[in-house]
């Protein structure tokens, strides 16, 4: 998976952190007032900022009985500090209300860093507990926050008067006006109200969403009793799924299943009933328990997106972002749907012959296609992925590729800390220096799979970088790379690499961040923006000079041998029917969940997944969508409900800029300071759009992302 969830939630997280609330009805005076270190033990570590280097989290000290007291510390010390914003007697100013609001919630910000980054990394019982029970009070806080009409007000007369403030405040007062606007401080009492029923819900629906996919992957495994059933993977492979199994508790070898409705077992297992076993675990799960929920989820908000006057949720969402319109959206998607289908039955075509070479007369089935894609894909290109695996040792990608690549670019260096405390072994940590020795921040790498640490890849922070209150990034990046037996070196497969590439590209959006304000810092950006930066960062693990750098055989040193790296780069835009066809699939869902009328009756999650694709034509069975509804974590446990869309979006950003760059040299200091100045450091501190057109001198065409996709050929200028 190549998103950030949790980025997403800590996006909001920081927001209700920088604000405060009124008390509830049965809340008093007396007890908002009393001191906040009275409410919880001094040694709580999360009432005072950390002293390790960059405030960095003391991992070694954090445990899961000091979250509740700081949560409700916290919350108590914002409503200290709101009452006192919206109740001040001096005439809103821009320092004394909308500063005010970006310094508040210290303790809070703090302990749902923590503890929302670390539920999906280390989950448990208890982590999942703790979650349900604080996702309605901090839906209630947030509703006493925006729903504050004392506070509204003090908010609209600042945006009434802000052409006289710099750009960039005037970009804070207009993200906070709208967020109140959009929160529903302009209804009445009553709309109010269920507004605060309708969030309290929602917050539980996709908590528990969330909680069930995790028990998914702790309970949907396939375990293998017999090792002749896994004919096709390598022994590595294979000791890596006993080992799995052995610290199950389990006999045998068990495969666990990633996010997405395809699994990358798939295309090495000759075992065809294993196959339709493992991809039926993944296509079915959670169904029971996740189907209700999606329902009442996509119903809950289409009934709040008309409360605040629009016609559906996908219109509310959208009204915020750079799309502006499900129209606009819908006419991208579908105009690349058919394309992506005929692309992707052409490739149908050569996998059935290969299946007809391999002496068998079925049809092609979902399970069938990554197994003998594989076959196509060495026949056509004569490419062996079991032969190019050797040449991406992790830590030499790591190192001698990405950092490599990096400090081309941008002139950083990384210098691993071993001496900070990590909340896993496998954790790495590199403090990330400027040439001229100055730092920026810390980077965490969190690479491998493990029970309790929820499937895909992603970015997110522990502490964003922001002027206003002096401080500087503290980021991290995880993966799921299988990892192997004791003793073994950890080999990648591409798509793991270019995922790794894909990562640190929200990262350095994070760390190089340059902006006042905590709300608009880093990777705070629309939707359908913020995968930008982490899609422009792909290609450079295929530049010539990057990948002569770190594709080297882990045993030997030896480079790849150029006509296998040449047939690998060939091979680049191989499947790109399928793999266009099952994203769009997914986005077409996405916006179909959400563009349901209030009081739609939806009865089946199957039946509505199979008319949403039939109207778009893309109901092409061999093909089916990257997530179905009921492990679709984000849209209905993430915040890319009506957003699923901006990874295409974003795609046609970073195929253009990477064209723009290699037009101007590629990997060189120049391409690099001048991204990092215009797009990387801007964060939301002022027009996204205006951002890209300062660094690239116009607006994007979808020339280079067609070529990119390998649905044209011919030279994108």
């Amino acid at each position: 998976m190549r998103l950030s969830v949790i980025a997403a939630a800590l996006s909001a997280t920081t927001l209700l952190a920088a604000c405060s609330e009124q008390p509830s009805n049965n809340q008093t005076q007396a007890a908002a007032k009393a001191p906040v270190t009275q409410q919880v033990a001094q040694e709580n570590l999360f009432l005072s900022k950390s002293p390790l280097p960059y405030m960095a989290p003391e991992f070694d000290k954090i445990g899961t009985e000091l979250y509740e007291p700081a949560f409700d510390a916290g919350i108590k010390e914002q409503r200290i500090e709101i009452d006192a914003i919206a109740n001040n007697p001096d005439a809103p100013t821009f320092e004394n209300t909308l500063v005010a609001m970006e310094q508040s919630g210290t303790i809070l910000k703090r302990t749902r860093a923590a503890f929302s980054n670390l539920s999906g990394l280390i989950s448990d019982d208890e982590y999942q507990r703790i979650n349900t029970k604080m996702a309605p009070i901090f839906a209630e806080h947030r509703d006493n926050i925006f729903l504050n009409k004392a506070l509204f007000d003090r908010v609209a007369a600042v945006y009434d008067a802000k052409d006289a403030l710099s750009k960039e405040d005037q970009r804070l007062v207009d993200y906070y006006y709208k967020q109140f606007v959009r929160a529903g401080a302009k209804l009445n009492e009553e709309q109010k109200q269920r507004m605060r029923e309708i969030n309290g819900e929602l917050s539980k629906l996709s908590t528990q969403f969330s909680q069930n996919i995790m028990k998914s992957f702790k309970e949907d495994t396939i375990l293998v009793s017999d090792k002749a059933e896994l004919a096709g993977l390598s022994e590595d492979e294979i000791a890596s799924l006993k080992s799995a199994a052995e610290k199950a508790g389990k006999e045998g070898y068990m495969i666990t299943l990633v996010n997405t409705t395809r699994q990358p077992i798939l295309s090495s297992l000759e075992n065809r009933e294993l196959r339709e076993k493992v991809w039926r675990t993944s296509s079915e799960r959670a169904q029971k328990t996740n189907g209700p929920i999606a329902i009442e989820e996509a119903q809950l908000r289409s009934e709040k997106a008309q409360l605040l006057g629009f016609e559906s949720w996908a219109h509310y969402q959208l009204d915020d972002r750079m799309a502006k319109t499900p129209e606009a959206v819908f006419t991208m998607l579908d105009d690349l749907a058919p394309k992506a289908v005929a692309k992707a039955k052409q490739e149908a075509e050569l996998i059935q012959a290969a299946i007809k070479k391999d002496g068998k007369d079925f049809e092609l089935q979902p399970w069938d296609w990554a197994y003998y894609g594989a076959k196509v894909r060495a026949e056509l290109y004569d490419i062996d992925a079991s032969l190019v695996k050797p040449y991406f040792e992790m830590n030499t990608v790591i190192n001698d590729g990405l950092f490599f690549a990096m400090n081309k670019l941008y002139g950083i260096t990384m210098k691993e800390r071993n001496d900070l405390p990590t909340y896993h072994e496998d954790v790495f940590v590199w403090e990330v220096f400027n040439e001229d020795g100055s730092s920026i921040g810390l980077f965490y790498l969190d690479p491998y799979a493990r029970e309790g640490k929820r499937g895909g890849a992603w970015m997110s922070a522990y502490v964003s970088q922001n002027h206003l209150q002096g401080t500087k990034p503290v980021i991290y990046n995880a993966q799921n790379i299988p990892k192997p037996a004791e003793g073994q070196p950890t080999l990648m497969t591409f798509s793991e690499v270019t995922t790794m590439f894909h990562e640190f590209g929200h990262a350095i959006h994070g760390l190089f961040s340059d902006v006042k304000y905590p709300s608009l810092a880093g990777t705070a950006t629309a939707r359908d923006f913020v995968e930008f930066p982490s899609q422009a960062n792909e290609d450079w693990n295929i530049e010539p000079s990057v990948l002569a750098n770190y594709a080297k055989h882990y045993q030997t040193g030896e480079p790849i041998p150029q006509k296998l790296l040449n047939k690998l780069l060939e091979s680049h835009t191989f499947n790109q029917g399928f793999d266009t066809t099952e994203y769009l699939a997914a986005a077409l869902l996405d916006m179909e969940w959400h563009s349901i009328a209030p009081g739609t009756k939806i009865d089946d999650v199957a039946a509505f997944e199979k008319n949403a694709l039939a109207r778009h034509g893309i109901d092409y069975y061999p093909a089916p969508p990257r997530y179905k509804s009921c492990y679709f974590s984000h849209i209905f446990a993430g915040g890319y409900s009506a957003g699923y869309y901006a990874y295409l979006w974003t795609e046609v950003f970073a195929a253009d800029s990477f064209a723009h760059m290699q037009n101007e040299g590629g990997l060189n200091r120049k391409n690099g300071d001048h991204y990092r100045k215009e797009v990387l450091s801007r964060g939301n501190s002022r027009d996204l759009m205006q951002s890209y057109i300062e660094f690239r001198g116009q607006q994007p065409t979808t020339d280079a992302l067609l070529k990119r996709r390998g649905l044209v050929d011919g030279n994108v200028k």
